[in-house]
């Protein structure tokens, strides 16, 4: 068993997760893949085509379909929230840059639960619409799904079309993704690994997104709401890890992935996560221009730029509840062990199938 191997199922022996998914590699693919544990805990072992919420992985998917449109002329990084849409002219968000919104330093609040007192989207819109900055617009970073409800709004309107049919045609179709969708279908919801046992349903969550915010939206946002595949992600880990690959042209996707809050407390790039010099969930080993992003139900991808390596972590922490906080140094030790997996000699590859 690999080193890999043995650390996961260790994940699953302290109740972190259930199961997990991972694959390391660099442009040409995976040196190394495989899954361990099942898709919930009374339930049958994972097969490696499982389908797993990504929760916040959504929001550099979606970034990617905001540079596509700054690169096609659509949009452009210092357009205003007020110049796309209308219900924000006059307010205090209406100059507020695309490039703000990717780097979170809108000064729009995150992490506000206002599912609980907006159950509609148009209620739920309203509300994020109105909520009152927190920190003076570039100022200071602070992570903020809200902030990402807004962008994925503006590239719907940038493009004329919504950003479910943007993500699958400026990301998905480009790198033959099949399986990263919007709200699964019956046929993907039946290979979904459980997420939460959910109280505010008041069921368990299967092939729904776990996001509540999201629940609100009708299960779109530019925040949370894809699911993907172990294959989809490693795909896109590899044309990462290749400089944008099939994506991006190599100029834009520099400016995607390079730091833009250096003088501020917490590294971003544009709808990136930089490495921060402490804390990081990227671990110890990581190069300090590398870049990434976690998400709650227990995903990450990351990528090195210098060593062109990615790392795909999919796991369903949040079951059976969101308590606990062992992923935090199971994700880092994870990533410091894809960070020196050693490369494999031509025509082999290390892991589990």
């Amino acid at each position: 068993m690999s080193t890999l191997a043995e650390l996961l199922a260790e994940g699953r022996d302290q109740r972190i997760c259930s199961g997990a998914a991972w694959s390391v590699g660099g442009p040409q693919g995976p040196l190394e893949r495989g899954w361990t544990g099942t898709r919930c805990w009374d339930g049958p072992p994972l097969d490696g085509d499982d389908v797993w919420d990504l929760a916040s992985v959504t929001k550099p998917i979606a970034g990617l379909v905001v540079m596509a449109l700054v690169e096609r002329g659509a949009l452009g990084l210092d357009d205003t929230v007020g110049g796309y849409l209308p219900d924000y002219r006059g307010g205090e968000k209406a100059e507020l840059t695309v490039r703000q919104l990717l780097a979170h330093t809108s000064g729009i609040p995150g992490q506000v639960p206002l599912y609980r007192d907006h159950p509609t989207r148009a209620a739920l819109l309203e509300a994020v619409r109105l909520l009152p900055l927190t920190a003076k617009p570039g100022t200071r970073v602070q992570y903020t799904s809200q902030g990402f409800i807004v962008l994925g709004l503006i590239a719907e309107a940038a493009a004329g079309e919504p950003l479910e049919a943007l993500v699958e045609r400026l990301v998905c179709a480009p790198l033959g993704l099949r399986d990263t969708v919007f709200r699964p279908d019956a046929g993907r919801r039946a290979r979904a690994v459980a997420t939460e046992d959910c109280s505010w349903r008041g069921r368990r969550v299967v092939g729904e997104v776990h996001d509540e915010n999201a629940v609100v939206l009708g299960g779109v946002g530019g925040h949370a709401g894809l699911f993907s595949t172990l294959a989809d992600m490693e795909r896109l880990g590899a044309a990462l890890a290749a400089g944008g690959r099939g994506l991006l042209r190599p100029e834009t996707f520099a400016l995607m992935t390079a730091a833009h809050t250096d003088g501020l407390a917490l590294r971003r790039a544009l709808a990136w996560q930089g490495r921060d010099p402490v804390g990081s969930p990227a671990g110890e080993v990581f190069g300090p221009e590398s870049y990434g992003h976690t998400g709650f139900t227990g995903t990450s991808l990351w990528v090195d730029p210098a060593t062109r390596r990615y790392a795909v972590l999919l796991t369903n922490r949040v079951h059976p509840t969101r308590t606990g906080d062992g992923i935090v140094a199971l994700r880092r030790a994870f990533h410091d062990a894809a960070a020196v997996l050693p490369p494999v000699a031509a025509g082999g590859r290390h892991g589990v199938e």
